[in-house]
């Protein structure tokens, strides 16, 4: 499962908050949603988080096995 909980510490960081990333940066309130909720979200926009905030994917998203997981 991929989660977020290193974005979130990395805005506590960053001159960013979800105000600024939804009016400067035109970062939806619905992909906040999706971060807050571990929701899957798409390529693109981690690489615009990751422009936004100067940071690596790994400040962005975190690998977390778990049982919920689909069968492979």
């Amino acid at each position: 499962m991929i989660v977020y909980t290193p974005f979130w510490d990395t805005l506590k960081k960053s001159e960013e908050t979800t105000y600024t990333l939804i009016t400067r940066h035109h970062i939806s309130s619905s992909t906040i949603d999706k971060l807050r909720k571990n929701k899957p979200l798409n390529t693109t926009t981690i690489n615009d988080l990751c422009r936004i905030l100067n940071v690596g994917i790994e400040a962005i998203a975190q690998y977390v096995p778990s049982d919920s997981d689909q069968p492979l």
